[in-house]
């Protein structure tokens, strides 16, 4: 497989560039600000957790937390993993083979399209910018072959903020059905949409030949625990990714798992928190953009807390995001970072991140360098 070229890009700059404005996450909590939400049993569970081994599916009780945040799941429907990466790497391997094909929307996470590359034929649809990012679900059709396996659709979507309208998501489900064809949905930044009557369902409560991924980093703010999953109904398919699983992972983080187990049980006020902070870093954003209507064109994204702007400005926009992080220490994800092996991917737009508190900071500096 080719060189992850987010994480590669991140490798350089993530811990080092002092504004980081391309963050894919909302911002966290310390230890000891996630126990002070704790119940004295779940807290006194966390600082008593035996640090052996825990079971390769999740801890029981993580799990019967997580299916709370489905409206159908029961606890055996939910496979956990070492973050998200882990479950997109498990589910592509186990449900792929080199005779399949699979169906990717472009622009995407990278892992989506180039871990199936690695096994099979990959097409990609792309995500209309004239549309509001939509996907057309008759192309969609037209791309499914008689070996097509997986269609793999990304929605909050990164990098863009797309949520698909709920008559083409229905829509897909019914295709999808149709064909027989397994549907995995990576769902991290649902619940932080900017409306919630524009949010998705959950693929898994809804289709029986569907994956819903999801994690404790994006919507929750909680990178650090490295805990993520994916809820389906599909009983046999889900046995088979524990067993890939044990060549790689095995199992989780115990105290991770407890932590996890607190996030989820605190959710409501965690999410309302994020879901405060994002909205009020997206208005600072929306004043910033309209100040340079000559160099960038921004809408706001429907979810999540990435967005994908256009830069229209004098030079190549990879060329601006180098020389801007290199002249401010101002981290953006530059265009070439979304490249695709599938399709064109827009020359001219960056991802920016508005998940993190202290955006105002970095806006400040970008605003007087553009100025200069």
């Amino acid at each position: 497989m080719r060189d992850f070229a987010l994480e590669r890009y991140f490798s350089k700059w993530e811990f080092t560039a002092k504004y980081h404005l391309t963050a894919s996450d909302i911002q966290s909590m310390s230890l000891s600000e996630l126990l002070q939400l704790a119940s004295d049993d779940d807290r006194d569970a966390f600082e008593n957790q035996w640090l052996g081994y825990t079971e390769t599916f999740g801890h029981p009780e993580l799990r019967e937390e997580i299916a709370k945040t489905y409206d159908s799941a029961e606890p055996t429907d939910i496979l956990c993993f070492a973050g998200a990466e882990e479950g997109v790497y498990t589910a592509m391997r186990v449900l792929l083979d080199k005779d399949d094909h699979a169906i990717v929307v472009v622009p995407n996470y990278q892992a989506a399209e180039t871990v199936p590359l690695d096994i099979c034929e990959v097409s990609g649809v792309p995500l209309d910018e004239n549309d509001h990012w939509s996907l057309d679900i008759d192309r969609i059709r037209d791309t499914i072959r008689t070996n097509t396996k997986l269609i793999s659709i990304n929605f909050p979507n990164n990098p863009t903020g797309a949520v698909l309208s709920r008559d083409r998501f229905d829509a897909l489900i019914t295709l999808c059905r149709e064909k027989g064809v397994y549907l995995f949905s990576d769902e991290v930044y649902r619940l932080v949409e900017r409306d919630e009557e524009i949010r998705l369902p959950q693929v898994g409560d809804v289709y029986e030949k569907g994956l819903s991924l999801n994690v404790m980093s994006k919507a929750y703010g909680f990178p650090g625990l490295r805990i993520g999953w994916i809820m389906t109904k599909d009983t046999e398919l889900l046995t088979r990714m524990e067993c890939y699983k044990h060549y790689l992972s095995i199992c989780n983080s115990a105290p991770s798992e407890r932590l996890a187990i607190i996030v989820l049980k605190t959710r409501d006020k965690i999410l309302e928190k994020n879901r405060g902070l994002v909205n009020h870093n997206a208005a600072l954003l929306t004043t910033f953009f309209n100040e340079f209507p000559d160099l960038f064109a921004w809408v706001r994204p429907d979810g999540g807390c990435v967005g994908f702007p256009k830069y229209t400005g004098p030079e190549d926009a990879n060329q601006f995001c180098e020389e801007l992080v290199n002249d401010t220490g101002i981290l953006l994800l530059p265009p070439k970072i979304y490249q695709s092996e599938l399709l064109e991917t827009p020359p001219d737009r960056f991802r920016i991140g508005f998940g993190r508190k202290g955006m105002e900071a970095g806006l400040e500096v970008f605003r007087d360098y553009l100025q200069s």
